[in-house]
């Protein structure tokens, strides 16, 4: 009789626990009734909260409303400009309809994993290395909305995109650093010669306003004998203009 009573009440349990099932606030539950899809007013799916189901003729498909980081894996590509690079990247995507992600896809998770990787090696395949690298935001959105164009029949949608690492070959790196260099190398005599343009201008209108004054003159090659015997030198050497002798021999003629 206790053994009877105990079978009876174990399968309660098990009756019970197959028609109770609670939903957390993230999670909506497609429910197929005798193979049919259950409509629930406008809706095709139940929860959150407590749900009640027929045991033995309905069955519950539990659908995460969360946001999902997927990691594309890195995918060979051949630029426009013939380079070949590996370049991964992440999605970010979230059901919005868990009726369409349950019938329309057998398995959305795989699926939007290959239409990215598909998509990602399409669309960089597009563009220049230099593009890849300078427009990164562009490429994102551009990723972003093929993608999510392709997922939308199955009730996902993609809220970001973005290329992670770009894997660019030794020989390429090396040539980009020498270009590089190049390039700093260029700006460096630029800007040197800038300098001595702008020194030119200068010590030409130095020269004109000493020049207008002998005196002026005299007194700028005292000032440099001042600042080089300040130094502690054993030996100076010093020009003498002839300007200054002119005038200790027109003294003596006097």
């Amino acid at each position: 009789m206790q053994i009877g009573l105990l079978i009876l009440v174990v399968l309660g349990v098990m009756f019970l626990s197959s028609m109770i099932k609670v939903l957390r606030e993230y999670e909506r539950g497609v429910i197929f009734r005798l193979g049919r899809l259950l409509q629930v007013g406008d809706r095709a799916y139940k929860g959150p909260g407590l749900i009640i189901l027929i045991p033995l003729i309905d069955r519950m498909v539990k659908v995460s409303l969360r946001t999902i980081v997927m990691d594309v894996p890195p995918q060979d590509v051949i630029t426009r400009d013939n380079v070949s690079i590996k370049v991964n990247a992440v999605i970010y995507f979230r059901v919005i309809d868990p009726a369409k992600a349950v019938i329309e896809v057998e398995d959305f998770l795989f699926a939007t994993s290959q239409i990215s990787q598909t998509t990602l090696r399409s669309i960089l395949g597009q563009a220049e290395l230099d593009e890849l690298l300078a427009q990164r935001e562009k490429i994102n959105h551009e990723l972003q909305n093929i993608i999510d164009s392709q997922t939308d029949p199955w009730g996902i949608k993609v809220t970001a995109v973005e290329v992670k690492h770009v894997d660019l070959p030794p020989e390429m790196q090396r040539a980009m650093a020498r270009q590089a260099e190049a390039e700093r190398e260029r700006r460096a005599k630029i800007i040197h010669a800038e300098g001595e343009l702008q020194a030119s201008a200068k010590l030409a209108e130095a020269a004109r306003m000493l020049s207008a004054d002998p005196a002026a003159m005299q007194l700028r090659y005292l000032q440099t004998l001042v600042e080089v015997a300040a130094e502690n030198n054993s030996t100076t050497i010093f020009p003498v203009p002839i300007d200054i002798l002119k005038i200790f021999m027109d003294r003596k003629d006097k």
